[in-house]
């Protein structure tokens, strides 16, 4: 269970096949721009949700979204890392300008106790504050592959999730695809290619709440220095900020990570988590599954970021991204390529029953979406979703590899 942060295999891609279901047709949207309110600045990764519902969406890096729901949509809500929630009347072509969050110096001062014994302390308080009843959330999906600073591979999937209750392991978790799609470059120099393990199932893999192999088990906290970092706010609660440093020799890589906590409920509101290059080799034994012989891989950075929202009192989900960037060359070549692959993942809605995802149906942690997708046709693919917005820099990738460019 440890290779779990995102697996890359470099193999040549084979052409997918399809696979689309259909869903409750979305009539109602808002479309907008969230903008930091001093500076213009766009905002990526505000979470925009519907109040009393459970419809939602994330900006772009360009700060754009669009939200859909069933019904008429009369308030949004933004909240993000740093500042203030909002929550205003819903209107096309909005753009909302969120103000900083600013700290007081009480509340800047406020650190009590040793960090590592608050970390295991909202650790022990999981059981009480995750999600006590099974849940079957849909979600949106995209991973994208560069080679340098073009794209060559672009795969983006609507899935089901279930999630069961909390009970320390991920194995009756489970991810099935609603609809998918895929490009991938067909340009003869782009024939070694990239491919990412999991694809939806990631959201169950990187749930390091309840998967604590990934970081928070007993035997890993051990190879750990903790400090506590400057108090923050996410949305309008007060966030105690905890900074977890390898001190320790290990057999594998470990992580440097961030970790929020409410101050209030001690429940986990943010994990921000890179892995450490200081030894390549120990990097590369976590990422790497395979490659074509004579190739040779350079791993640089893989990050992680995950969000979690507190609804009702209980701790889900919200939204992950991984980056990976690698460098790669041929023996006895002089030049690298530099690649880097995004993965990220929104949970849009919660369907009212929690059915249970059928074995056969199931999207397997080794299973690749390039194998399962349609290719990019229909330009409304995904009216009917909600999705995370494409920027423009990934239209225009999008149309170039539909030209074969």
């Amino acid at each position: 269970m440890r290779k779990v942060l995102t697996v890359i295999v470099l193999l040549l891609l084979a052409w997918p096949m399809a696979a689309r279901t259909d869903s409750l047709r979305l009539g109602f949207s808002v479309r907008g721009r969230v903008v930091d309110a001093q500076t213009g600045r766009p905002l990526e990764s505000v979470h925009i949700s519907i109040p009393g519902r459970h419809q939602a969406t994330v900006t772009n890096a360009e700060g754009n979204f669009v939200l859909k729901s069933d019904r008429a949509i009369e308030w949004i809500e933004c909240s993000f890392l740093g500042y203030r929630t909002r929550r205003l009347s819903a209107e096309d072509d909005i753009t909302i300008r969120l103000p900083r969050e600013n700290l007081q110096l009480a509340e800047a001062s406020i650190i009590s106790g040793n960090p590592r014994s608050l970390l295991m302390a909202a650790l022990d308080n999981l059981w009480d504050n995750y999600c006590k009843e099974p849940e079957l959330l849909e979600c949106f999906y995209r991973e994208t592959v560069q080679k340098r600073s073009r794209y060559t591979y672009v795969a983006e999937a609507v899935a089901r999730l279930y999630k069961h209750t909390y009970d320390g392991s991920v194995f009756r978790d489970a991810a099935a695809l609603e609809k998918s799609r895929v490009l991938v470059s067909q340009r003869s120099r782009d024939t070694l290619s990239v491919k990412t393990m999991g694809g939806p199932t990631q959201a169950v893999t990187h749930d390091v709440l309840k998967n604590k192999e990934v970081i928070f088990n007993e035997t890993d906290l051990d190879y750990y220095d903790f400090q506590m970092g400057r108090p923050a706010y996410i949305g309008d609660r007060l966030q105690f900020v905890i900074d977890m440093i390898p001190a320790r020799n290990a057999d594998y890589a470990l992580f440097r990570c961030k970790v929020y906590i409410d101050r209030e409920f001690l429940t986990f509101s943010r994990v921000e988590a890179s892995l450490d290059m200081s030894d390549r080799a120990k990097a590369t034994r976590m990422l790497l599954v395979s490659k074509p012989l004579g190739l040779r891989f350079f791993p640089q950075e893989a990050s992680l970021v995950l969000n979690y929202r507190l609804v009702e009192g209980k701790t889900r989900l919200e939204y992950f991204r991984s980056t990976i960037r690698f460098d790669c060359d041929w023996r006895k070549r002089l030049f690298r390529t530099r690649y880097t692959t995004i993965n990220e993942l929104v949970i849009t809605d919660v369907r009212p029953e929690a059915t249970p995802i059928p074995r056969k149906e199931r999207f397997r942690q080794r299973d690749y979406l390039s194998d399962k997708a349609l290719e990019f046709q229909d330009s409304d693919f995904w009216k009917d979703y909600n999705i995370i917005e494409p920027t423009e820099s990934l239209e225009h990738a999008i149309d170039r590899l539909r030209k074969g460019r």
